[in-house]
Parts: structure tokens; C-alpha cells; sequence
């Protein structure tokens, strides 16, 4: 016996949500009026089907699922092209916007799609999943960065990662620099998500005033790649 699983997601324009998954390099296969505006969009083996909700509100949506696939790096770079294609940007924030790509403890390497309806589409990979930093070793900004990427990334809630951070930076001098360059990129993105792009600009600044050996960047490239995004939005006054 063979079974799928299809997500039906509410959204409150259908020409908005296909415009948003074409961009994407989705086909759409199927598309009504009446009695119900309804639509299905497929890519390779991802399907979504959606319905109108006029009354619905993007922020107040909490519609999600979980895509696994085979090769997420690779998705999220032809999510990403398409977007800049389409629109000429790729927006980190808002609706509708792509989160940063990353291992997470759980066991997944993954990103994160919120379409214009604020659906949360968790599109993942499979990986070894790494042990959370116990008391022993790990110093606390380590520990306190691993809980502030689920808060940010898997959560989304910005306001309780950048809490976490603040407190972790100043109660933590000592932490190693490669584990304060990541926390601090983290920080950045999160003020940026918040709309507070002074502050993003003074914690890129600080994570670019320390200076990491190669072993050290090359270990967190997902991490620069985030600061590079927050660079560029703010560089080009972007709002997005």
C-alpha cells in the first residue's frame, strides 16, 4: 500500500500564493473559482493545495508542515535564485520571507518558507543529530546560543532569542571567539527580524571585529552566510 499526506493551508488571495510559489519553481496543476477558490502547485515531489480564508490574518496564522527532502542545500539555493529572479530580492522578513538555512540539535538541517499567508513551510533534511551542550562542556553562551537558534529558527520567536543572547554576551567574555562570532551574526539577524537595524549593524560590527583562522570560518559557513544576508538587507535599506 502506497500513502501520502497533503497539506491543504489557508491563505487570503490565491493570485498572491501562486505568484509567491512560482517564483519558487512551482507548477500549478490544478485551479478553481467556484464553488470553493482552491489551488495545488507541485515541485518534483512537493505538493501543497490551498484554500481562501478572506478573514485571515498572515501574523495570526499558525498553518505549518514538514517537507523532507534529499538535498536541502540545493532547494534552498533555487528557492532563493527564484525569488531574486522574480522579485529582485529574497526577504528575510515579513510575509512572505525565507529563514536562513542550518543544522538543527534535533537532527535536521533545514530552512524555513513562510508564504504570503504566513504559512510555515519546514523544509528539511535528515542529519546526525548533535548532543544539546550539557553543563560540563560547554561554557553558557554555548548553551544559550543552541536554545536562541530553536527560539529564532525553529520557534520564531525573536523577542525570547534576543533576551536569551543579551543576558548570555555580557555574563560570558570568555566564551571562545568562533562560538561569540556566531551568537553575535544571531543577534544581528534576530534585531533585523525586529525591525531595530541600528542595533543589527552595532552586532555585525562587533562579530566583524573578531578575527577567526580559516578552520574557525570555514566550520560556520551557514552562519556568515546569514550575516552576509542581514548585511545586504540593511545595505540597501531594504524592508524586507
Amino acid at each position: 500500500m502506497t500513502e501520502r499526506t497533503i497539506p491543504i493551508l489557508p491563505c487570503r488571495s490565491i493570485d498572491d500564493i501562486l505568484a509567491f510559489y512560482r517564483a519558487l519553481g512551482f507548477a500549478v496543476t490544478y485551479q478553481q473559482e467556484r464553488p470553493n477558490t482552491f489551488a495545488i502547485v507541485v515541485r518534483g515531489g512537493i505538493e501543497l493545495q490551498f484554500f481562501v480564508l478572506k478573514a485571515l490574518e498572515p501574523a495570526a496564522n499558525y498553518s505549518t508542515c514538514y517537507v523532507l527532502v534529499s538535498d536541502v542545500d540545493g532547494l534552498y539555493e533555487a528557492f532563493r535564485a527564484g525569488l531574486r529572479e522574480a522579485t529582485g530580492r529574497v526577504p528575510s522578513r515579513g510575509f512572505p520571507r525565507i529563514g536562513p538555512l542550518g543544522d538543527m540539535a534535533y537532527g535536521v538541517r533545514q530552512f524555513v518558507v513562510v508564504d504570503p499567508g504566513g504559512n510555515y513551510i519546514r523544509i528539511g533534511q535528515p542529519i546526525e543529530a548533535k548532543p544539546t551542550p550539557g553543563t560540563e562542556d560547554a561554557g553558557r553562551l554555548e548553551r544559550s546560543l543552541t536554545a536562541a537558534i530553536l527560539l529564532a529558527d525553529s520557534k520564531f520567536d525573536d523577542d525570547a532569542a534576543a533576551k536569551v543572547l543579551d543576558s548570555a554576551l555580557d555574563a560570558d567574555p570568555s566564551a571562545p571567539d568562533v562560538i561569540r562570532v556566531r551568537a553575535l551574526i544571531l543577534r544581528a539577524e534576530v534585531a533585523h527580524r525586529l525591525g531595530d537595524a541600528d542595533r543589527a549593524r552595532v552586532w555585525l560590527g562587533e562579530a566583524r571585529a573578531i578575527d577567526l583562522g580559516e578552520v574557525d570560518r570555514s566550520a560556520i559557513v551557514d552562519d556568515l552566510r546569514r550575516a552576509a544576508d542581514v548585511e545586504t538587507a540593511l545595505g540597501t535599506g531594504s524592508r524586507d
